[in-house]
């Protein structure tokens, strides 16, 4: 039987096993984290059960560097401005050692940005926009999640064999929206020249109108459909599209409709056969998954929602690379941080030093409903590393220096 010990053994870094709980020191090494609680509850109230676990997990199994770890953790309410407010009142008021955390990748853009000024670690967990450790990427800056971009590649490659030439796009209208479809548009058309895109609907975050916006993309008479949206919108965007038609014969890709954040609220009306990103999560029977699941399960009593894996691994990665370093100083955890290894509920990934993104991957698969509920089917795992371009086309999109 796998106990709360096993799991800590297979799932936190090594070093983490060193020391004693009963021994820890006073004065805590202290994570300023910040996300958006109160917007995004679905995601973010399962993220924050994620890394509570890891920080019981982390203080059990003797702390860091000897002293216990803290989360100072704020609500940025999805506002660039109150993120970057609340980092700076989390360095110099509260003195944490390092930021982590937020959701929107508008949000986490601005908190990249104010790490690179007041230079201070900044382990960005949810945010997908590749601009975060590309365009816009910098020495302070580590990103968790796989970016629009790797998540893009691994639906492209599928998409690819579609019988279907003519698509359109759904989104949200910032950052995450628009890097999501350019991406998806130059990565199939590489693999499949010949595909056009005949529609674009460009709905402001949270004002979906599915009216308009469906009967547009059924205007344009598309093959296939990428869809970007979620939370509420997504909610909409199936509800009208399924009532007036829109997805009968037609495939439909869709960035992170897997995920269970996005797929648990449609219920029974969730759309079959749509190829999706997303977390399987009660079929995945991985040793390394079922440790999770089960711990998480017996700390919260309920399943875990793909925020939760995000989390968790974060601040496990921060507790190994603490450890690595020695010291909570910037330079040396930064230093740790290249090239880090962990294992995952995913199973093992690393943290590259070439653009400080982790290799952490995802599920790709078809949605189905199930005794009534949505799930996901035909899903395989794909590693985060074999979708990323060559460290000479990262270089190329890189700031230098």
């Amino acid at each position: 039987m796998i106990t709360r010990r096993t799991l800590i053994g297979t799932l936190a870094a090594a070093t983490l096993l060193g020391t004693s709980g009963p021994g820890l020191a006073q004065e805590p090494v202290k994570v300023g984290e910040i996300n958006s609680y109160s917007r995004f509850p679905g995601f973010t109230l399962s993220y924050r059960q994620g890394w509570e676990l890891a920080l019981d997990e982390i203080n059990e199994a003797g702390g860091v560097l000897g002293r216990p770890l803290e989360v100072v953790s704020r609500d940025d309410g999805g506002q660039s401005a109150n993120a970057v407010t609340l980092a700076n009142e989390l360095v110099t008021r509260e003195g944490v050692d390092l930021l982590a955390g937020t959701f929107l990748s508008n949000v986490g853009l601005a908190v990249s940005d104010f790490a690179k000024q007041k230079q201070v670690l900044f382990v960005a967990a949810e945010p997908l926009s590749t601009a975060l450790t590309w365009e816009q990427g910098h020495r302070y800056t580590w990103r968790l999640r796989p970016s629009t971009y790797m998540q893009n590649h691994m639906l492209a490659e599928a998409a690819a064999d579609l019988d279907a030439t003519r698509w359109a796009t759904i989104a949200p209208n910032y950052e995450y929206g628009q890097s999501a479809v350019a991406e998806f548009k130059k990565l199939l058309k590489e693999k499949k020249p010949e595909v056009e895109f005949v529609e674009e609907q460009w709905p402001a975050l949270g004002k979906l109108e599915g009216g308009p916006t469906v009967q547009a993309l059924a205007a344009a008479e598309p093959d296939a459909i990428y869809n970007a949206t979620f939370a509420g919108d997504l909610v909409k965007f199936v509800r009208e599209g399924t009532t007036r038609g829109l997805f009968e014969g037609r495939e439909v890709v869709s960035l992170l409709t897997g995920e269970p954040e996005y797929l648990d609220p449609l219920g029974a009306e969730a759309p079959e056969g749509w190829l999706v990103t997303g977390y399987p999560w009660s079929k995945i029977e991985t040793p390394e998954h079922q440790a999770f699941l089960e711990a998480f399960q017996a700390m919260h009593g309920e399943p875990p929602k793909l925020g939760a894996v995000v989390g968790y691994a974060m601040l496990h990665s921060i507790a190994a690379a603490i450890e690595k370093a020695g010291s909570t100083e910037t330079d040396a955890m930064i230093e740790a941080m290249a090239g880090l290894e962990l294992m995952s509920p995913f199973g093992p990934f690393h943290w590259r030093e070439i653009d400080q993104q982790a290799t952490m991957g995802a599920y790709v698969g078809r949605t189905a409903v199930e005794d009534g509920m949505p799930t996901m089917v035909d899903w395989t795992y794909q590693d985060g590393a074999d979708h990323l371009p060559s460290d000479e086309e990262v270089r190329s999109l890189r700031p230098q220096g």
